[in-house]
């Protein structure tokens, strides 16, 4: 089955992710290699530069004493007289109280011929006095007149020693070598405790790269260098190490005595096996080239912390960009989802607002038809209200005639403003009806009460004179006022005062009352003494199209009603009086010309 594109591109991403924790490991141990290596180099530096001063200071306080031994005339009177038992006797004592002071290992006067006749250790088993050294190239080099030194291992005693020469004159001829040998051991012990503080091993060679000397027992004479069996035959011709075994080192990659850098070795075989930092330094007074071995150990140790700390920090770094990046396109797909959102909501915001306006038409139209609904059913009073003034004026209109000519143009006078008089009256009703009809223009401002109750009783007052009901209208005062629309306000009135007339139809008593009260909210009571209203139906009449007038209708007179008070932040309340009858409150805010939220 073929990768799709987002395993591909996971796959791709999980190799970049891998291939950056490679390179920052690799870094990371590259890094601290190079600064290790800085560090151990720095430090192998500062410990050889304090080895070195050691051995140069413990080689110098011995270089000088056999020259000072050579002027003691002792030693020339006992090789010109080596027969005198006295003088040889003495002479051992002498070296040996020397030797004492000095804290050599031993110093032995030679002949000129090579052979020991006096010497520190006469005493001891293995005592110099007799022994040829006519072999030794510290001898050879002083009875030539020089002075001689030299590292080897003794040939009676098998100690390591280092040895300074000096010619012993008698009358400008030499007749003999003063030799003070050095114990290399104490050397060794002096530089071990040094190494051992310094945490590194050291060890030191010949010119023929052969170890005599080592923090360590195992690398003591043993060969830096690969020993050939050339080079094995001229170990043995000189009789330096005696008859000590010289063993190659288990040293990798093979010693480079050559190179002046530090290196890198690893010495030992199998588990044992350590990796060195060696820096070295020739000592060119002694021959010998001593060199610091600095164990890589703790370097290679630190290097998985080092590693485990790059790998973290990685990771970490890794993690916080994967989240940034996942931070950044949940951002981008919430401003996508929030971008289709305001679009949606814009367009939503549209239809609603379409259908809103719609739907304010629809109610505008229902509003409307009811107000048309309150017309039909006043439409019998309203003709008996227009009949009555037109009779009176045909009848008025005749007499003017007939006033006119019997020529009694007082009484036609009279006549004819009896007629504009009735005339007025039409107009009168026909204008209040004609204004009731007309849609609201939906506009606010402040609504007299009085006045708005006048106009709706215009409307109705037919109806009132038609069932000769009697009316009772009270106000607290004339200057209530409410801000609202004063056509939705009529229209409610006109609704509520149509059905208590309707329910009060069949009553023998009929009696509206209608109260203004002052007060904050303040109120208009509409009382009638018909059946009043059940009280499981007190709800229920202000549903849409339910209605329990006799009469047809829409049945949307209170839910309208409802609805257009409670666009003036009121509310209608209906309850039943003690006496028989309907209580309407509309309950309205009362406005206050100093109250600046009514103003537009």
């Amino acid at each position: 089955m073929p990768m799709t594109v987002s395993k591909r591109t996971r796959l791709k991403q999980s190799a970049l992710m891998l291939t950056g924790l490679m390179m920052v490991l690799y870094l990371a141990w590259s890094w601290h290699i190079r600064t290790g290596m800085t560090q151990l180099t720095q430090n192998s530096q500062k410990q050889l530069s304090e080895l070195v001063s050691l051995l140069d200071s413990v080689l110098l306080r011995f270089e000088t004493i056999p020259q000072v031994l050579s002027t003691n005339p002792l030693l020339a009177e006992a090789l010109l007289e080596q027969r005198n038992a006295d003088k040889i006797n003495h002479l051992n004592q002498y070296l040996e109280e020397i030797q004492h002071i000095t804290e050599a290992s031993d110093i032995y006067l030679v002949d000129a011929l090579g052979i020991a006749i006096s010497a520190s250790n006469w005493q001891q088993p293995y005592s110099f006095v007799g022994k040829d050294f006519s072999f030794r190239p510290y001898y050879t080099e002083a009875i030539a007149g020089g002075q001689g030194s030299y590292f080897a291992v003794g040939t009676s005693s098998d100690k390591r020693g280092f040895y300074f020469s000096f010619p012993v004159q008698d009358k400008g001829s030499v007749i003999g070598v003063i030799v003070v040998k050095l114990d290399v051991n104490d050397i060794e012990t002096q530089a071990s405790g040094i190494a051992l503080a310094g945490q590194y091993d050291f060890i030191i060679t010949d010119p023929d790269d052969i170890v005599f000397a080592a923090s360590r027992p195992e690398w003591r004479l043993t060969s830096l260098s690969p020993l050939t069996q050339g080079k094995q035959y001229a170990l043995n011709a000189s009789k330096r190490y005696a008859a000590r075994q010289v063993k190659p080192l288990d040293i990798t990659p093979e010693y480079n005595g050559v190179s002046k850098e530090p290196a890198t070795y690893k010495i030992g075989n199998g588990v044992s096996a350590e990796d060195y930092l060696d820096t070295a330094i020739f000592m060119s007074k002694a021959g010998w080239r001593v060199h610091i071995l600095s164990p890589m150990k703790a370097l290679y140790q630190s290097l998985s912390q080092v590693l485990l700390l790059a790998g973290t920090c990685y990771c970490v770094l890794l993690l916080f960009t994967l989240l940034q990046y996942e931070k950044r396109r949940s951002l981008i797909r919430m401003q996508k989802s929030r971008d289709e959102l305001e679009k949606r909501v814009e367009e939503r915001t549209a239809e609603l607002l379409a259908a809103n306006t719609k739907l304010k038409e629809t109610q505008d139209e229902l509003i409307q038809a009811a107000k048309l609904t309150v017309v039909g059913s006043l439409s019998a009073s309203i003709n008996h209200e227009l009949n009555q003034p037109l009779a009176a004026i045909r009848s008025y209109t005749q007499n003017t005639q007939t006033f006119l000519l019997r020529n009694m143009p007082e009484k036609a006078r009279e006549n004819l403003a009896i007629i504009i008089e009735l005339t007025d009256r039409m107009a009168e009703i026909v204008g209040q009806f004609k204004s009731f009809t007309r849609k609201s223009q939906g506009k606010d401002g402040a609504v007299s009460l009085s006045e708005c109750l006048t106009q709706a009783l215009t409307i109705v007052q037919p109806e009132i004179d038609k069932q000769h009901v009697h009316l009772n209208v009270t106000a607290d005062t004339d200057s209530l006022a409410v801000w609202c629309d004063a056509t939705r306000l009529q229209q409610v009135l006109v609704n509520i005062i149509s059905n208590a007339l309707t329910a009060m139809s069949q009553c023998e008593k009929k009696r509206l009352s209608i109260q203004l009260i002052a007060g904050d909210p303040l109120t208009i009571r509409i009382q009638d003494t018909g059946p009043g209203v059940r009280d499981s139906l007190m709800e229920k009449i202000f549903e849409p199209y339910y209605t329990t007038s006799e009469r047809l209708g829409l049945g949307l007179g209170l839910s309208i009603s409802r609805r257009m008070i409670e666009s003036m932040q009121g509310e209608i309340r209906v309850s039943n009086a003690p006496e028989g009858g309907a209580v309407f409150d509309i309950v309205l805010p009362a406005f206050r010309p100093e109250n600046s939220q009514y103003e537009s």
